[in-house]
């Protein structure tokens, strides 16, 4: 089903103009998704695909496919990802920092400890996403879903 080049909602089989926005369509409707916002596949995979590599995957399909649902996935992937990139590398320094001044047995041990957890809690978020992307479910993250819903326009 084609997809409004302008807001991304669907729109009918050969319909001249988005129900949704007034916006004329261009190239009068095909089936073809050339020209028409998305990104070739279908809205379940391309959600799952807005995961596949964190954050990075997330960035281009936010800038590929104007679907609002694959929108949400790509946005949520960057925000969720993209943040604990972020941490990990902040940790990381952290941790190295500990062991230069020579307490890491101290401190870093601690750090290293989180510096886990927070890589098992992102494989664990990871799947989970790209199961519920999968499944066509829109799963909204505590505190993270509401930026990524400012991200994607909803």
């Amino acid at each position: 089903m084609p997809f409004c080049d302008k807001c991304g909602a669907q729109t009918a089989e050969g319909a001249a103009f988005c129900p949704a926005c007034g916006a004329a369509r261009s190239g009068g409707g095909g089936g073809s998704t050339a020209g028409t916002g998305t990104s070739g596949v279908e809205e379940n995979v391309a959600g799952l695909l807005a995961y596949a590599l964190w954050w990075i995957t997330g960035i281009i399909f936010l800038l590929i496919d104007k679907r609002p649902s694959v929108r949400f996935h790509a946005a949520q992937s960057i925000v969720l990802f993209g943040g604990l990139t972020a941490i990990q590398f902040v940790l990381g320094a952290v941790i190295g920092g500990t062991a230069m001044m020579g307490s890491f047995f101290a401190m870093g041990s601690m750090y290293a400890l989180i510096f886990t957890l927070l890589r098992f809690l992102g494989i664990v978020l990871w799947i989970l996403c790209m199961v519920k992307a999968y499944q066509g479910e829109r799963f909204k993250l505590p505190f993270v879903g509401d930026i990524a819903e400012s991200i994607s326009g909803k």
